[in-house]
C-alpha cells in the first residue's frame, strides 16, 4: 500500500486506496462485509468512507446500515486508531421516504449538530475524521455551515471537514467563509470521476461528474484532496455483461475503451487496474474510493497500486477519443 496526507502536511496519513462502504449492511451482509474489511486492513489500507444516507433506499434500511457495521468491525479488530473515517451529512432524506434529493436534510448548524452525533454513535468512536458535505444546500447559508463545521472541529468531534458534489465556485466560496471565520477550510474534496468523460451536457443529478473547471481548481490548490468515486465505474470496465453507464456513452468512450483493452492487455491485467493505476499516477494526485464485493475484487484493485503506467502509456490513454465526436 501507498499514503499521502490528507489536509497537508500535518494532516491525516491515509492510504491511497479509499474502501467504499455503500453496500455495507444491506446487499452486502455483515459478514461479507467484514471479510473485505480484514483484507484492507491486512494489506494496510486504513480509509474508510461512508455516509449517514448508506444504503437508506434499500428495502427496509434507514442510512445508518454501513455505519453500524464499520462501527462493529472497528471494535471487534480493536483497530480505531489505526484507521482514518469518512462520513458524511447533509443528503438524508427527511422523512425517509420523502422525495428525493428534494427532501435532504441540508446543512444547516442543527443538522450537523444533530446527525455528528448519530454517526459517532453508529460508528462507536468519540470523533470523525473526515466529515463531509455530502452534497450542497443552496438553501442554508454557507457562513452557517463553515461556522457549525468549525464548532465541532473546535468539540474534537470531527478533525478535518470536507465537500462532496460541489461545483468549484462553490468550494471557494465555502473555503472563503471559513477563512473569514477564522476555522478551519475544505480540506478534501470528493467528486465522481473516471478514465471515461461523460457526453457533453450528461445529467448526473446531484452526482456530478468532476468538471474540468473544478480539476483545474484543484491543481492550483494542492492543499485540497481529490477523493473520486465511481473511478472503477462499478465493475464495468471489467464485466462486459455491465452497462457502461449511459452519460458515457458516445463516440469517444468507444475509442477510449478500446485504448484501455490495447493496454491492459499488453500489460496483462484488467482494465479496471489500468484505470486505477491512470488515477493514482497522473498529474493531480486522486484518492480512488474502490468498491469491492468480496475479497477478490478487493485483490485486484490492491494490486493496481502497484501498477505504474509509463509516459507513453499514459499518453495513449489521455489521447484516445478526443477528437471523436460526441
Amino acid at each position: 500500500m501507498q499514503y499521502r496526507e490528507l489536509g497537508g502536511k500535518d494532516g491525516l496519513r491515509v492510504s491511497t486506496l479509499c474502501l467504499g462502504t455503500l453496500p455495507f449492511g444491506t446487499r452486502i451482509d455483515e459478514a461479507t462485509a467484514f471479510a473485505v474489511l480484514d483484507r484492507f486492513y491486512e494489506a494496510g489500507g486504513t480509509f474508510l468512507d461512508t455516509a449517514n444516507t448508506y444504503a437508506f433506499w434499500e428495502p427496509n434500511a434507514t442510512g445508518a446500515e454501513s455505519e453500524l457495521v464499520i462501527g462493529k468491525w472497528l471494535r471487534s479488530r480493536g483497530v480505531r486508531d489505526e484507521m482514518v473515517l469518512a462520513t458524511k451529512v447533509g443528503a438524508l432524506p427527511e422523512p425517509l421516504d420523502a422525495p428525493w434529493p428534494e427532501a435532504a436534510e441540508g446543512l444547516s448548524a442543527p443538522v450537523l449538530r444533530r446527525q455528528v452525533e448519530a454517526s459517532l454513535r453508529n460508528l462507536g468512536t468519540d470523533r470523525i475524521d473526515l466529515y463531509y458535505a455530502h452534497i450542497d444546500d443552496r438553501e442554508t447559508p454557507v457562513e452557517e455551515t463553515m461556522g457549525a463545521f468549525a464548532e465541532l472541529a473546535d468539540a474534537g468531534k470531527i478533525t478535518l471537514s470536507g465537500c462532496s458534489n460541489f461545483a468549484a465556485w462553490r468550494v471557494e466560496e465555502s473555503r472563503g467563509a471559513a477563512e473569514r471565520a477564522g476555522g478551519p477550510a475544505y480540506a478534501a474534496v470528493q467528486q465522481r470521476y473516471t478514465y471515461l468523460q461523460p457526453r457533453p451536457g450528461a445529467d448526473f443529478g446531484v452526482n456530478p461528474h468532476a468538471s474540468e473547471e473544478l480539476l483545474d481548481y484543484l491543481r492550483t490548490h494542492p492543499e485540497l484532496a481529490f477523493v473520486a468515486y465511481t473511478t472503477q465505474l462499478t465493475g464495468a470496465y471489467n464485466n462486459p455483461a455491465k452497462e457502461i453507464p449511459e452519460q458515457y456513452r458516445h463516440a469517444g468512450s468507444t475509442q477510449r475503451l478500446a485504448v484501455l483493452g490495447e493496454v491492459a492487455k499488453e500489460l496483462g491485467v484488467a482494465p479496471g487496474q489500468v484505470v486505477l493505476a491512470w488515477a493514482l499516477g497522473g498529474e493531480l494526485p486522486i484518492l480512488p474510493v474502490i468498491g469491492a464485493s468480496s475479497v477478490a475484487q478487493l485483490d485486484e484493485s490492491l494490486d493496481a497500486v502497484e501498477l505504474v503506467l509509463d509516459d507513453e502509456v499514459r499518453a495513449r490513454l489521455d489521447a484516445a477519443g478526443l477528437d471523436a465526436e460526441s
